[in-house]
């Protein structure tokens, strides 16, 4: 089975199931409703090289809030989970992706202690992509670093468009995570901290 967990969360807003195989060939089955969402998640699976599974039925006659916030709970759940003891891996990682116009960087410490820093502002008069509230990606890292204990530095470094911005921000985060996330053969039996637990 490998590196791998399913977890499951219902509220009064929504009801998501989802499973994460860190492992795996970068394959996503995703459906939250919100289509520029997905297509981001389908992003993250592909170039982190992650195995997702999501299904998402929230509370979208009133906005995209809770079921963004909700997928980035479980998956940052499942994620931390999947990780197991984190023995053996690289830990630290970074990655920076053009799209276009748009250049973001990552940077990740699968450190136990979540953080978020998110510098990647919307650019003025593009507060939506199609169906997707633009200033949400913050909320998903936000939840996604919190359940994950994972310390994530987003930053954007130039950028004009929306949609290219945020579409660089989930591939940096997924190419830094699938590095920071991948085994180290050097160490493969020990967890990367002084302490001796992360």
């Amino acid at each position: 089975m490998g590196r791998a967990a399913e977890r499951s969360r219902e509220t009064r807003e929504t009801k998501i199931q989802a499973r994460v195989e860190l492992d795996g060939s970068g394959s996503a089955d995703v459906q939250t409703g919100i289509g520029f969402f997905d297509h981001m998640l389908q992003a993250l699976a592909r170039h982190g090289m992650f195995d997702l599974f999501v299904r998402c039925d929230g509370d979208l006659h009133i906005d995209g809030h809770h079921t963004v916030e909700d997928v980035g709970i479980v998956l940052g759940g499942a994620f931390a989970e999947a990780l197991g003891d984190k023995r053996g891996i690289v830990r630290y990682a970074d990655a920076t992706v053009p799209l276009d116009e748009a250049l973001v960087r990552a940077v990740v410490d699968v450190s136990g202690r979540p953080f978020l820093h998110f510098a990647v502002p919307v650019p003025p008069g593009q507060p939506r992509i199609g169906d997707f509230d633009a200033a949400l990606s913050g909320e998903f890292w936000r939840a996604f670093a919190t359940e994950s204990r994972i310390t994530l530095h987003l930053d954007a470094i130039r950028g004009e468009n929306a949609h290219h911005l945020i579409e660089a921000t989930f591939k940096a985060a997924a190419r830094a995570l699938d590095r920071a996330t991948s085994i180290d053969g050097r160490r493969a039996d020990a967890v990367p901290s002084t302490k001796g637990v992360l």
